[in-house]
């Protein structure tokens, strides 16, 4: 028996980008580089285990704005074509460097790479890597979690319009529902982002645990005896919380302390994209000509400075496996010290991280991941991978306390959600919750065009709601588009509130807006009543 327990959670969400009034579209490749860097890697890691017998654990939310882009029959269709353009840049690339060895080898690698994703992509998957993620779901060696719909911030919702937050938390539940046959048992917070309250939601949509930072948990009221290595229970509705280690948080998120910033790694910042010349690369840059990351990376870390060496792939695995070993240590030496003080309880620690840190952010993560779980496997009887499911099942007496408001981020307490470059977003999304509350109780049993124009009225300030774009406007990094989603989305529901307050809609436009913006098939207004 394990004398503790390890909760690898990986946090895959990316915001709804999908522009079918475009052929091209920029930032559409925030998906398309996911699937490629992240998603497909980490699934042929749980292949490769599966494959060797390996007993593994893994906790992943697949949120519900990225299922519904993973499931789109058009973003499917563009992948396919950005990946073929990947890979007859590759092929270029190999005859371009075929002087070159220390390139040579990288560029057939990307290549090896870009075909293989092809492969798995549409042979193995049919074009949608849901499927990969719910056998392994349902294998129980995965346990998927949901999210709110948007990834919508809930406590700059909940105690303003508690139907809003509502609505995010249960349109997530059914789509999660939808898309892997069954209710989920946890959520992931957007952004963490905890105020007491949001957990009676989560209770009411059949939620039984959810993930809060550190100080949600060692802040709560009364303290909890076990700190942050045991689930918590939320006085009112019995739901449990967990909070992150941050022990083990650091080792891998922090890209100066932690694994990530090692110098043999592959240098995220150094591509082709922007290396070589414009016109060798303009024929495989977006219509807009604009120079952009093109994933075919050929420099390590190397040092704090602009000289950058070739990267090589063998010294990077090697590090990957020795940086899985000391994670694997040092959980192992931190569980044998816990346990003393836990009154014979196996202490639990959560380690959740972005799923795109993974593979996209860091190169050689899936690998490390893949070191890791057969470590855990093979080399040692201390700690054991666990979800957070079984653990609770094993252990479903918890201390009952309150824990308090918080997010992760920027000193912990919302401030990149709300701030100087973002604030003015909120009078329009609170204007917009109470509206379609108003237009939710007015109309219970709409049918036909108003039914259409009320359950997109609901899609388009879900699509308001998200996160993301106020994150953004707070980091400065595409600013404009996320002022623009902000933006489009506002008007489009009060364009649509007006229509049906006047009981005028206009219904070649309404045919456009639902082209455009077409997730959650399924969503029901009156969630929202």
């Amino acid at each position: 028996m394990p004398i503790g327990y390890l909760s690898l959670v990986l946090h895959a969400h990316l915001p709804y980008v999908r522009h079918p009034e475009y052929d091209d579209f920029l930032e559409e490749d925030w998906l398309y580089e996911a699937i490629t860097e992240t998603y497909i890697p980490i699934l042929e890691v749980f292949d490769s285990l599966e494959r060797d017998g390996v007993d593994w654990r893994v906790t992943m939310s697949v949120t519900p704005t990225l299922a519904a882009m993973l499931s789109d029959p058009l973003l499917q269709y563009r992948y396919v074509r950005h990946l073929e353009n990947l890979i007859a840049l590759a092929g270029k690339e190999v005859e371009r460097t075929r002087w070159q060895p220390q390139f040579n080898h990288l560029a057939l690698m990307y290549h090896a790479r870009f075909t293989r994703a092809r492969e798995v992509f549409v042979n193995q998957y049919g074009n949608n890597l849901l499927r990969g993620f719910r056998r392994f779901f349902e294998s129980g060696q995965l346990e998927l979690i949901t999210c709110g719909a948007t990834h919508g911030f809930l406590p700059l919702m909940e105690p303003i319009n508690r139907h809003a937050a509502r609505a995010q938390v249960e349109v997530g539940a059914r789509e999660f529902e939808r898309h892997f046959g069954r209710r989920p048992k946890g959520l992931w917070l957007p952004e963490c982002g905890y105020v007491p309250g949001v957990d009676e939601l989560l209770r009411d949509a059949g939620i039984r645990y959810f993930f809060v930072d550190t100080h949600a948990i060692m802040f709560a009221e009364p303290r909890p005896k076990y700190g942050v290595y045991a689930p918590i229970l939320c006085p009112k509705s019995g739901v449990a919380a967990l909070a992150r280690d941050t022990e083990s948080s650091k080792q891998v998120w922090s890209a100066i302390e932690g694994y990530p910033g090692d110098y043999n790694y592959r240098e995220f910042y150094r591509d082709v994209g922007f290396d070589l010349d414009y016109d060798y690369l303009k024929p495989h840059l977006h219509k807009t000509g604009i120079r952009s990351h093109l994933g075919i990376k050929y420099y390590k870390i190397t040092g704090r400075g602009d000289h950058k060496e070739p990267y090589e792939p063998t010294a990077a695995l090697e590090k990957a496996a020795e940086h899985a070993g000391n994670f694997m240590f040092n959980r192992e030496k931190q569980v044998e010290w816990l346990a003393g003080a836990m009154d014979g309880r196996p202490p639990l620690i959560v380690a959740p991280y972005d799923a795109e840190l993974y593979g996209h952010w860091w190169f050689e993560g899936p690998d490390w991941i893949n070191f890791l779980l057969r470590k855990m496997h093979c080399d040692q009887q201390t700690i054991k991978t666990i979800t957070i499911s079984e653990y609770l099942e094993l252990h479903p007496k918890n201390q009952v306390t309150q824990p308090t408001l918080s997010s992760w981020g920027y000193k912990g307490y919302c401030e990149v959600w709300l701030e100087g470059s973002n604030d003015w977003i909120y009078r329009h999304l609170h204007e917009g919750a109470d509206r379609m509350v108003e237009l939710a109780r007015a109309n219970p049993d709409a049918t036909a065009l108003r039914r259409r124009a009320l359950n997109q009225a609901a899609r388009e300030l879900l699509l308001a709601q998200s996160s993301d774009w106020a994150f953004i406007m707070k980091t400065g990094t595409m600013v404009e588009y996320a002022r623009e989603r902000t933006r489009v989305h506002v008007l489009n529901f009060n364009h649509l509130y007006d229509q049906l307050r006047s009981g005028q809609i206009d219904e070649p436009w309404l045919n456009e807006i639902e082209r455009r913006h077409n997730l959650f098939p399924d969503v029901d207004y009156r969630v929202y009543a």
